[in-house]
């Protein structure tokens, strides 16, 4: 029997070109179709081991119930992510929504992590991804 870790999906690292050592990591929580509990439980080892390899950005994949169903991961990974921006464990997190060149928050990022620069979400406002300042 295969783990919910080991089956959960890939994790993608790569370095961020001429940067202190920070990394931009994509994890996609929606893989292997978690219950909503088993998705946070997985944010939450994200968020700690993305942290233990020097990275500055998370970005997750939550989906974001296109099937009129769903949803849940996105809604309440969001609530999470607000309660510890609150708590000070994580610096700031911005929706795909708003993941434009537009927003004071991605311009933020991009000083965290230059690599967003060339993320394929850039100006896409998708919603079921969310980038994460840690």
């Amino acid at each position: 029997m295969t783990s919910f870790w080991s089956s959960a999906a890939s994790t993608a690292a790569s370095d961020v070109a001429g940067g202190k050592g920070a990394l931009l990591r994509e994890v996609n929580l929606e893989a292997g179709m978690p219950h909503v509990d088993q998705a946070i439980k997985r944010l939450t080892f994200e968020l700690h081991h993305s942290r233990k390899l020097g990275c500055t950005v998370l970005k997750i994949i939550h989906g974001y119930g296109s099937s009129g169903t769903g949803g849940r991961i996105r809604t309440e990974s969001r609530k999470y992510l607000t309660r510890l921006k609150s708590q000070g464990v994580i610096r700031d997190f911005v929706p795909g929504e708003k993941f434009s060149i537009f927003e004071e928050a991605t311009r933020q990022a991009f000083v965290r992590c230059q690599e967003l620069r060339q993320d394929r979400d850039l100006d896409r406002y998708n919603n079921g991804v969310t980038f994460i300042l840690l």
